[in-house]
């Protein structure tokens, strides 16, 4: 039987243009309502600094008002509004947990920040391994995963350097062959970035875990700078300590550490003496977690249900979590595709990381120009009012190891799924004024 075939035609230049105006449109409808979330971007600022921490939404700074001006008690006693402002914070704990993917495998400690975990981290393992017991840090993290852990040099511990090597220009990576050369079978800790917060590339961690447990040694990840990107997912990379700032992901100023189960039990946290180890995460916080900002961090799952397109969904589930990250990430792709290509059309300016854009990265772009100072490109952006920041982005120690000058280090750009073409072409018109 003989079969039918339709004659394949060029397509139309018409139709294709039709079709792109149609998809930009719907691209702006969705980026318009989200933005709609978010009170400070109707305002006159550009923000592109969300690496130093991400605008909120509307429905965040409204579950904290609310807390503060409706419940504002102490937890753990017998009354109602006492009980129900507990719940708010241990139902925050499970949030958290759950946005993490950890809830089958581990705990979460809520704290001032990421740095201020990964101090009290530092501590509890300073306690707990003998000395002579090796730690290895990489050189493209940021200083809150180094400079802690390094301080234990002077303690008798054995402190190595996974040193950052050059794959493309200034494209740096540590490589897990380096990696795998560093480790014995004394070493217990292998701290790195999943993003660094300069390079902007996201790192195999789960190349490096694997190594590490090969040999016996816990990770500690820092997701700072990748988690206001994609979804996390401590579960599937089989993390033994993932950090992140709430504040970088929409949320207020504190920072979250995910445990496992059997890492946790390995320690003893810092809290009263008369608070039993198993306490988790009450031993791990030392005069509780702030209670206003726990109602705000429940609160961002109603903005997640949003962006994933279900609002009728009752509670947030993990579903919806994962979905809300694959619309991020769809729209900020855009977004470093062009400042990328723009960066790569001038002939003195060096991308700081991987020049190119793709899934393997985050829109968190930082840059040199060979004749101007990192410093008076970025006072050009902020005179436009548009939020963007240099220096050393707390890699102090590779900075100078490249030779850069601390004070005046990098121009950084840093981009979030709120964030439009628009304002990256508000912001290439004012390099374009700057850079020659």
């Amino acid at each position: 039987m003989a079969v039918m075939t339709t004659p394949t035609r060029a397509a139309d230049p018409d139709i294709e243009r039709t079709r792109d105006r149609t998809r930009d449109r719907t691209g702006d409808r969705i980026r318009d309502r989200i933005r709609g979330q978010f009170p400070a971007l109707a305002g006159d600022t550009i923000y592109f600094d969300n690496a130093g921490g991400s605008q909120v939404p509307r429905c965040v700074a409204d579950a904290v008002h609310r807390y503060l001006l409706e419940s504002y008690v102490q937890l753990g006693a017998g009354y109602a509004m006492s009980q129900r402002c507990t719940k708010v914070v241990d139902d925050a704990h499970a949030f958290v947990n759950l946005f993490m993917n950890g809830t089958a495998t581990g705990k979460v400690v809520l704290g001032a920040s990421s740095t201020h975990l990964v101090m009290m981290l530092v501590e509890c393992y300073r306690r707990a391994l003998p000395r002579g017991s090796e730690i290895i840090v990489s050189e493209i993290g940021h200083e809150a995963n180094v400079g802690p852990w390094m301080k234990l040099a002077d303690e008798g511990f054995i402190v190595k350097v996974w040193e950052a090597a050059p794959r493309i220009a200034r494209s740096l990576e540590c490589p897990l062959e380096a990696l795998e050369g560093l480790l014995t079978e004394r070493t217990r800790i292998v701290a790195l970035p999943h993003v660094s917060n300069l390079l902007g590339r996201i790192e195999d961690i789960q190349g490096a875990i694997r190594l590490a447990h090969s040999a016996g040694a816990r990770v500690v990840v820092d997701g700072v700078a990748y988690a206001s990107h994609r979804a996390m997912d401590v579960a599937a990379w089989d993390a033994d300590w993932y950090l992140y700032g709430p504040y970088k992901v929409y949320g207020p100023h504190m920072g979250a550490m995910y445990g496992k189960a059997e890492a946790f039990d390995e320690i003893t946290g810092p809290n009263h003496f008369f608070i039993p180890r198993a306490m988790v995460p009450y031993k791990f916080e030392p005069g509780g977690v702030c209670h206003e900002a726990c109602a705000g961090l429940l609160a961002l799952g109603e903005y997640l249900k949003l962006l994933a397109g279900r609002e009728d969904e009752g509670e947030c589930e993990r579903a919806t979590i994962e979905r809300a990250f694959e619309v991020m990430t769809a729209l900020e792709l855009p977004l470093q595709e062009r400042l990328i290509e723009y960066l790569n059309s001038k002939p003195g300016a060096t991308i700081i990381g991987p020049a190119t854009a793709g899934p393997s990265r985050v829109p968190t772009i930082s840059f040199v120009h060979e004749s101007v100072p990192s410093a008076d490109i970025v006072k050009a952006i902020c005179a436009a009012n548009i939020g963007a920041r240099h220096g050393h982005m707390y890699t102090a120690r590779l900075c100078a190891k490249l030779g850069y000058d601390l004070n005046d280090g990098f121009a950084r750009v840093s981009m979030v799924h709120y964030n439009t073409l628009e304002e990256v072409e508000r912001l290439i018109e004012v390099l374009n004024g700057v850079l020659p």
